[in-house]
């Protein structure tokens, strides 16, 4: 990357992540963390609602509006806080790290580039060979990954 400063973040960011990377594979329970360590404790919901200032109904609802993904992070906090838990909070890239992110895209793009030019040649009857396209594409993926342009992620 041209860079250098731009280059240290993303390696920043990849190095932070790395930590999350042991937990990609976790299954979440089906009722959700909270009623998973709740029950685990043998606390019922009335304990946790008492932890949390709440009734017995309004810690059941918790526990399901975490189980179906509508809790806010700010709840999950509090309600891990009063379990004695800290609440972590990641997102990882699906390719592995930042780096192959912008590579996997900057590719994706070098392709569509390339072979759109490669098709206005072809209907002026100046085709490009294979190997010569696998270069270009190559080549201008390199350069997309040096630049960052803001089209990038369009």
């Amino acid at each position: 990357m041209k860079n250098r400063k731009q280059q240290l973040i993303i390696e920043q960011m990849d190095k932070k992540l790395t930590v999350f990377k042991s937990v990609e594979n976790v299954i979440i329970p089906s009722k959700g963390w909270l009623n998973a360590v709740r029950v685990s404790l043998k606390m019922t919901l009335q304990q946790l609602g008492n932890r949390l200032n709440i009734t017995a109904q309004s810690a059941n609802d918790l526990e399901m509006r975490e189980a179906l993904g509508t809790i806010s992070l700010n709840r999950l906090r509090e309600a891990a806080d009063a379990l004695d838990m800290k609440f972590v909070y990641g997102i990882i890239p699906k390719d592995g790290s930042i780096e192959l992110m912008i590579e996997k895209r900057a590719k994706e793009l070098a392709q569509k580039i390339v072979l759109r030019t490669s098709n206005s040649m072809k209907l002026e009857d100046q085709e490009n060979s294979g190997e010569r396209i696998e270069k270009a594409i190559q080549e201008k993926t390199e350069e997309i990954k040096e630049e960052l342009p803001k089209y990038l992620w369009e």
